[in-house]
């Protein structure tokens, strides 16, 4: 799916997600074009990679292959490894099957990732300036919503972006 063509098809989940919470709507859309590429990962209308919970039931998640960098090892984490790299910063590079959430509508998962943010007090400090889509995600990296260093560069570029084309 080209970028024009995921907006078209999403940017109104966002907008009403704006609605609902006040969370920058292009915030929203980047966020969900990151972690989904461009709609092309967004199993069981999950396009935020949001994980599941262990008392999350069967109906409700499902299991994905995915990348976790950790400190220490701890395979134990996880329902399934697949592979471990040890690397040169020494931290480990984990492969691994792990449980998502799985939603029945692209809406009720916009709704749900907004409100993760209001559920985890982790990103207090970010919903102060969530209808700012650079400061909220700016925020959100620094509370730790992904492991990449320069997660919060990533979203601003899109969010540029998307903000071209409004």
């Amino acid at each position: 799916m080209t970028p024009k063509e995921f907006i078209k098809q999403y940017k109104l989940f966002a907008i009403e997600t704006e609605r609902k919470t006040g969370i920058s709507h292009l915030f929203t859309l980047a966020q969900a074009a990151l972690e989904s590429r461009w709609g092309e990962r967004a199993e069981g209308n999950n396009f935020f990679g949001i994980k599941a919970k262990a008392t999350t039931t069967l109906p409700n998640k499902q299991l994905w292959v995915t990348k976790e960098e950790l400190a220490v090892p701890n395979s134990n984490k996880f329902p399934e490894v697949l592979s471990i790299t040890k690397l040169s910063n020494g931290k480990y590079l984990y492969r691994v099957k792990d449980w998502f959430m799985k939603y029945i509508t692209p809406e009720e998962g916009f709704t749900d990732h907004a409100q993760f943010f209001f559920r985890n007090k982790r990103y207090a400090k970010a919903l102060l300036v969530k209808a700012d889509p650079y400061k909220f995600a700016e925020e959100v990296a620094k509370a730790g919503y992904a492991t990449a260093t320069n997660y919060a560069d990533s979203l601003k570029k899109i969010i540029k972006m998307l903000k071209s084309y409004e």
